[in-house]
């Protein structure tokens, strides 16, 4: 029988329709053929991208060249202008400002054919060091109030290029959903004096059912309500509100965990497009005791429709539960370079 639950986060409630329940068979989609053609974002090809304001590179390599490791340059076509002040304004009564913000890209690889779950550990921990140093660079400019960073993966999940990539876009207003999750953070905290992502932590952990992978600092878990089927976050296991405050000697384990919560999705779903997102606090704010920060990964299996539009519901025709117990069978022990090579311990 179909269940409501609601998020201990969000005032909203989530459908979890087990009548439709869908295994991860169920989810395959027919591959679309690599698109090919040229890619700005090749090694080779550092000149058909705007200056770098970032980059790991090898020493003896000069800037906006080969011989980089990760690369971060300024987005060719921005969602917000860098240049410029707010001019707030009424007309009436409408509010507008101008479309100030930054808009970056981060580059993972010089290799386009490998998406960040299949790059050497180390690698992603560059990764998170260069969000990090852009996090906190950004965060100096007191026009902007939230940095968003987020990754899609694939055409159905909104990426342009193939080239595996992540953005980061610095806003002047804190986005809806940041202030829904703070709000319902802090409601909890006033009631219980307690965290709430603390408390769900302490109740999976316990739990057990929606647990997926787990190591010295951070935990993936599938939500109680999750709104798609085998949404997943990702969640340090100590009290953080802002990402770019994470002790820097745990981005090994952070590396670690993405890397391993990735594949185990991309086998699970044979590689689906997904998108995922940093939560974080806004800028300028002091250590939140009610806000904790954590990565959200939503694989594309499903769309939303008139029902959801309309009613603020979401139907998840997977339980977190079912999710959760696919994702941690995966037998990553026989994983090579690519999800091809594993074999799920369902054999699936």
């Amino acid at each position: 029988m179909p269940e409501l639950r609601k998020s201990p986060i969000f005032e909203g409630w989530v459908i979890i329709s087990t009548e439709r329940g869908k295994r991860p068979n169920d989810f395959r989609r027919e591959k679309k053929p690599a698109r090919g053609g040229f890619c700005p974002f090749c090694n080779g090809n550092e000149d058909k991208t705007p200056p770098e304001v970032l980059a790991y590179r090898d020493p003896m390599s000069a800037p906006n060249r080969e011989g980089w490791k990760v690369r971060v340059v300024p987005n060719k076509f921005p969602a917000l202008q860098i240049e410029g002040d707010l001019d707030k304004r009424g007309d009436g009564i409408y509010d507008m400002m101008r479309g100030v913000g930054a808009h970056e890209v981060v580059i993972e690889s010089p290799d386009h054919s490998k998406n960040i779950q299949y790059l050497p550990q180390e690698h992603v921990e560059s990764i998170f060091w260069a969000l990090r140093e852009r996090s906190l660079d950004l965060k100096k400019d007191s026009r902007f109030r939230y940095i968003l960073i987020f990754k899609n993966w694939g055409e159905e999940a909104g990426a342009s290029l193939e080239h595996s990539h992540i953005q980061i876009i610095a806003t002047p207003i804190i986005p809806k959903r940041a202030v829904e999750e703070i709000n319902g953070s802090k409601f909890h905290y006033d009631l219980k004096e307690r965290c709430i992502f603390c408390d769900i932590l302490m109740h999976e952990i316990k739990e057990q059912k929606r647990v997926i992978y787990q190591n010295e600092n951070f935990i993936a878990i599938t939500p109680f309500a999750s709104r798609f089927p085998f949404e997943s976050w990702i969640l340090p296991l100590k009290h953080i509100s802002a990402f770019e405050k994470t002790p820097t000697e745990w981005f090994p384990s952070l590396a670690d965990i993405l890397k391993n919560t990735l594949t185990r999705i991309d086998i699970a779903l044979d590689e689906p497009p997904f998108n995922f997102i940093i939560h974080t606090s806004p800028c300028n704010q002091p250590d939140m005791p009610y806000y904790h920060w954590h990565i959200e990964i939503m694989p594309k299996l499903t769309r939303v429709a008139g029902f959801e539009w309309g009613s603020g519901f979401y139907i998840n025709p997977t339980p977190p539960e079912e999710a959760a117990e696919v994702l941690r069978n995966i037998d990553l022990t026989k994983c090579g370079n690519g999800a091809e090579e594993v074999r799920n311990v369902e054999g699936q």
